[in-house]
């Protein structure tokens, strides 16, 4: 079963939705015991870090999440989710996030349209698995104010490029995140969700 957690911060159903059309059974939850006996994890979510930061720890998550991360169960961060794996945001002041992946949520610089709003191409090196059978270019649906900076260049990324390139997706090992929203990707981001599910049931590491 894949918990798909629930902390008050975007519209969750798609994404249970899009993993059941696979084949996956999937559960949007709020229940610190749903996320501690689930396979995998899939953090989904829009709108304000530090609040996001928040309502995990007053929801009881914020543990049973970093126990799944560190004991290696698969897990898909969506958006505000896989921002949430930065060490720090800069959004209305520095705040401290799960620090699973070194570096900074930032700003897009001025000049830019923010939010980055709307599809985008993606490039990859052929090195994340999340990306199997998907071509490079392909394009997928982004909303965002702030941008992930991974200051670990040995990080296996796909990158986005809007004003700045940044790690529009990262993979390593069982952890995979996502700055687009790969539920309202269309074909690609079905793909991409179909390839967590295939990793998530064959249980490969």
């Amino acid at each position: 079963m894949i918990a798909v957690i629930d902390y008050g911060r975007g519209n969750l159903g798609s994404v249970e939705n899009a993993l059941e059309r696979l084949g996956m059974r999937a559960v949007v939850t709020q229940d610190p015991r749903v996320v501690e006996d689930a396979r995998a994890l899939v953090l989904p979510g829009d709108g304000a870090f530090h609040d996001a930061m928040s309502n995990l720890q007053s929801l009881g998550l914020l543990e049973p999440l970093k126990a799944a991360l560190d004991e290696g169960r698969p897990f898909l961060g969506i958006c505000l989710g896989y921002q949430l794996l930065f060490t720090e945001s800069e959004e209305f002041g520095q705040g401290k996030g799960l620090d699973v992946i070194p570096g900074t949520v930032r700003r897009f610089p001025g000049g830019l349209k923010v939010p980055h709003m709307g599809w985008n191409a993606v490039e990859h090196r052929g090195d994340l698995r999340i990306f199997d059978g998907i071509p490079s270019g392909a394009h997928f649906y982004f909303v965002h104010s702030y941008y992930p900076s991974a200051t670990d260049p040995s990080l296996p990324a796909a990158t986005c490029t809007y004003g700045v390139t940044f790690p529009a997706a990262v993979g390593r090992g069982t952890l995979f995140a996502t700055q687009f929203h790969p539920e309202k990707s269309q074909r690609w981001g079905l793909k991409l969700l179909e390839n967590f599910a295939a990793f998530v049931r064959d249980g490969r590491s």
